[in-house]
């Protein structure tokens, strides 16, 4: 083969190869579609002219520089390998704040209404007479109050205490992002933590031991709740986008849903009623 008659054949091309392959992937530089094209292709020519110039043992500085052409060519048509650690690290700095700002507002309404609950529950058990009382015996709600709930955040060490809240938190996490799916689960399990911290608080609030309560909450359960909040904002979000998958179809729903409840089943819950109220009066 004569060698220098194939470095001035084909020389232009691995120019442009060179040229194409040392562009950025991004800003006003990058490469167009059509450059791609151009690349790729002549990424294969020169894949095959490597094997020809190998093949004829003629210039090792030629075979050097042709498969230098080659694998840079090749980290850009197939793209560099990422570690795999990277995507971990990536993962709690971008993916998930990403995910959790775009169901910001669920997860805002979820907290309020749970919070809601919570407040609602609470100020019942303090403002409503006996209320406090039946939740249990005095020597349930004396211990309750003096022993038990600030026992929880402190009878472990702060090791198997972490390990515990870690836990409980990915599980119940996990549970209200799975159940979110089909929303009831999801609603009755936060109606159910909400109505228990609600009647905690005020139990601890009637006997005297509001700030016990509210110290412990703010600095230990607020991160428990904040969790909770957000994978039930993220399985309410999931279960949304497929009943609602767009905003004319739900328009469209709503003005549908509004017809059958006012034309068929309203009138049939006013018979209903009636009739159940007449029975009791016989």
């Amino acid at each position: 083969m004569d060698l220098d008659s194939y470095v001035v054949r084909h020389g232009p091309e691995w120019d442009r190869l060179a040229d194409l392959a040392a562009r950025p992937s991004y800003g006003r530089a990058k490469l167009s579609g059509s450059e791609i094209d151009e690349l790729v292709e002549l990424y294969q020519r020169a894949g095959t002219q490597l094997s020809v110039v190998r093949s004829s043992h003629a210039d090792p500085v030629l075979e050097a520089r042709l498969s230098s052409l080659v694998a840079q060519a090749r980290s850009v048509v197939t793209g560099a390998t990422t570690p795999a650690w990277r995507y971990v690290g990536r993962f709690f700095v971008e993916t998930f704040p990403a995910a959790v700002y775009r169901a910001r507002w669920t997860v805002l309404g979820v907290a309020a209404g749970c919070l809601l609950v919570a407040f609602v529950v609470g100020w019942r058990v303090v403002n409503v007479p006996g209320l406090a009382a039946s939740l249990g015996s005095d020597a349930q709600i004396q211990q309750l109050v003096q022993h038990d709930f600030e026992a929880y955040y402190s009878e472990n060490p702060a090791g198997d205490f972490a390990l515990l809240i870690w836990l409980n938190n990915a599980k119940v996490t996990a549970a209200c992002l799975v159940s979110g799916i089909v929303v009831l689960p999801t609603v009755n399990m936060l109606y159910a933590n909400m109505e228990g911290v609600g009647e905690i608080g005020g139990l601890m609030w009637t006997y005297g031991r509001a700030e016990v309560f509210f110290g412990l909450l703010l600095t230990h359960g607020l991160l428990e709740l904040t969790c909770v909040f957000v994978g039930a904002g993220a399985g309410l979000r999931l279960a949304w986008a497929w009943i609602a998958p767009g905003y004319a179809y739900l328009f469209s729903f709503g003005l549908m849903g509004m017809g059958e409840l006012g034309g068929a089943y309203f009138p049939n819950y006013v018979v209903a009623f009636s009739s159940a109220a007449a029975r009791l009066k016989a």
